[in-house]
């Protein structure tokens, strides 16, 4: 039976590639926050800045970004095609609104781009991993 012990404490450390990936996603993320609420109430302003509700989504996905939660990387990685939807319609404002689309769309796609290799990244190194041993796996089959 493999020892448990050892195999937390390397799915516990992060390779190089998680842990870059999920540098820039967290990164990304703090940006658009920012940037969406800077956005809507300084630079750019659209009516009374109901328009800043829009980084809620992004809000609630930071804890789970920090505390590197696979589901949080996944579902974030569909929501964000509608901030690059959004930079794409707004790209043809005027400026200061413009150059925030811009901005709005390069940090979508890179934080699309980090969800997305965090995701596949983590279970490609999880086939690879020695499945435990369970004594109720084989059970029904035997005969």
């Amino acid at each position: 039976m493999p020892n448990m012990d050892d195999r937390s404490s390397t799915a516990a450390t992060p390779d190089r590639v998680t842990a870059a990936s999920r540098l820039v996603a967290v990164g990304c993320d703090a940006a658009l926050i920012a940037l969406a609420i800077a956005w809507e109430l300084v630079w750019a302003r659209t009516g009374q800045g109901t328009l800043v509700f829009k980084a809620v989504p992004l809000i609630i996905a930071l804890p789970g970004l920090l505390k590197h939660r696979m589901y949080t990387y996944r579902w974030l990685s569909l929501a964000i095609w509608l901030y690059v939807a959004e930079g794409l319609v707004r790209m043809t404002d005027r400026a200061p609104s413009n150059w925030c689309a811009w901005a709005e769309l390069a940090l979508s796609l890179a934080l699309f781009t980090a969800c997305a290799t965090q995701v596949r990244w983590r279970h490609s190194v999880a086939r690879r991993l020695p499945q435990a041993e369970d004594a109720r796996a084989g059970a029904g089959i035997e005969h």
